[in-house]
């Protein structure tokens, strides 16, 4: 009998089963942490960053010394969105230069600038989403932020399964479809209407959903790249169905930088 290929096992039932359990469990776990407040919050999103930097750092084939460079670098500026830190006087700006700073130290340490690349892509969206939970409708529009690429990968995941067609990047990912695109920024459109009627959510944030539900699907065609580049299928294995935490959140490192500058604008001009 002829192996299924993996694209062939990824759509057998049990894996799709196994994919929508893991699923539910992510979204569930982000959730309690948001409502539960900064701390818990803070500290979940440091734990992911520093499995992102992991991954990362395994892409570019480090050795595990050089890995652990990278993430006490990555460590510095993620201290300084503690909750404790925060409360005392909020310091996005001072931040902004420590993770540049740690960037920068990774890069004359080890030679490797697409290293240091990887503190600056792991520690952005957490500083954009910690800036936003502390926002006066940081609740609200965090999870506006973190849904709406949730409903987009959703929407794009069935929306490419069912209609299929031509194919949106074959020589990034093989499976992405024009078809998905749609279906994702139309999934991301629903939920940013949702949100506006039943939430409260600002207009002008439902209607950036859709443009917020491309650039999400940019940041996972980018991703699709750096592991075609490093040669390997997913970033990690450490969520059940969905391979790595890179392989989870790609969509969510450009659109969460992206909405904390558009809820902050939204603050000092509206």
């Amino acid at each position: 009998m002829t192996e299924p290929t993996p694209d062939a096992k990824l759509r057998t039932p049990s894996n799709l089963r196994l994919r929508m359990i893991a699923s539910v469990a992510m979204i569930a776990v982000a959730s309690v942490a948001l409502v539960l407040g900064d701390i818990a919050f803070w500290l979940l999103a440091v734990v992911i960053a520093l499995f992102m930097m992991a991954e990362w750092s395994d892409l570019e084939k480090v050795p595990p010394k050089t890995k652990r460079l990278a993430q006490f670098a990555l460590s510095v500026p993620l201290a300084t969105m503690a909750p404790a830190w925060l409360i005392i006087e909020p310091r996005p700006f001072f931040t902004l230069g420590l993770i540049a700073g740690a960037a920068f130290f990774v890069a004359i340490v080890t030679r490797l600038p697409q290293l240091a690349l990887g503190v600056v892509y792991c520690a952005l969206p957490v500083l954009a989403l910690v800036v936003l939970r502390r926002q006066g409708e940081g609740l609200l529009e965090t999870f506006w932020a973190m849904s709406l690429v949730w409903a987009c990968d959703i929407g794009a995941f069935f929306a490419g399964r069912s209609i299929g067609g031509p194919k949106l990047a074959p020589r990034l990912s093989p499976n992405k479809t024009w078809a998905g695109l749609i279906g994702g920024a139309a999934a991301a459109t629903a939920l940013g209407a949702l949100l506006h009627a039943a939430a409260g959510l600002p207009l002008v944030l439902a209607l950036a959903s859709p443009l917020l539900a491309v650039l999400a699907q940019a940041g996972d065609l980018y991703e699709s790249w750096l592991k075609r580049r490093a040669g390997v299928k997913d970033s990690g294995n450490i969520l059940p169905g969905h391979g790595g935490v890179l392989d989870r959140l790609d969509g969510l490192v450009p659109v969460a930088p992206v909405a904390a500058l558009l809820v902050v604008s939204l603050g000092a001009f509206g």
